[in-house]
């Protein structure tokens, strides 16, 4: 039986796209595309990637899992006035555990262990500067990291410390114990 139409009337009907509806997916193409070949080139110069060390905020997240409380941060705060640590340091105070009362630490976080080794010693000279009992200074190394504050610590607070500064200094499991002083600086550098 007929109907009287023919074949091309029961496809759908395709209307041209107007300049408007051109543009707008024009719009979301450009993005798209741009999207895509910013995660393709992720890596390009650099296929066997490994983590890094963590930012202050995943520095500060695996102190909190330990117990120790983080308040006043501020980046370029490096107890000294040196020009070549400032940009790497935050002070915080942190409290938390064995630590009865609210303690300044000095975070300096260098972009690699090389770095780490090159300043290190800095790091203790710029501790005379705010350490007011060179007996009770306290310094936790996780390169490329190391904390300085005033002491004495809690010695929950210093495990706490040191474990949170380690696990963020290696992603995952760590082959390598940091290094803590718990008396004066290094022999390298006078006392503060």
């Amino acid at each position: 039986m007929s109907t009287g139409g023919s074949l091309p009337a029961m496809l759908p009907r395709i209307r041209p796209l107007g300049r408007s509806r051109l543009r707008f997916g024009a719009g979301l193409v450009v993005p798209v595309l741009a999207m895509a070949m910013l995660l393709a080139a992720c890596d390009v110069d650099n296929p066997n990637a490994v983590p890094s060390p963590a930012d202050f905020g995943g520095i500060a997240n695996e102190l909190l899992k330990r117990g120790i409380g983080i308040d006043h941060a501020v980046a370029g705060d490096a107890g000294c006035n040196d020009p070549t640590l400032t940009p790497t340091a935050i002070g915080f105070d942190a409290r938390g555990l064995d630590q009865p009362t609210v303690v300044r630490i000095h975070l300096y976080a260098f972009k690699d262990k090389a770095t780490f080794d090159r300043l290190r010693s800095s790091v203790d000279a710029c501790a005379r500067s705010f350490v007011t009992d060179p007996a009770t200074y306290e310094a936790v190394d996780a390169p490329p990291f190391v904390v300085t504050g005033q002491g004495p610590w809690g010695p929950q607070f210093e495990a706490a410390m040191r474990a949170g500064l380690t696990e963020a200094a290696s992603p995952g499991a760590s082959s390598a114990e940091p290094s803590a002083s718990s008396a004066e600086p290094s022999a390298s550098s006078a006392a503060p």
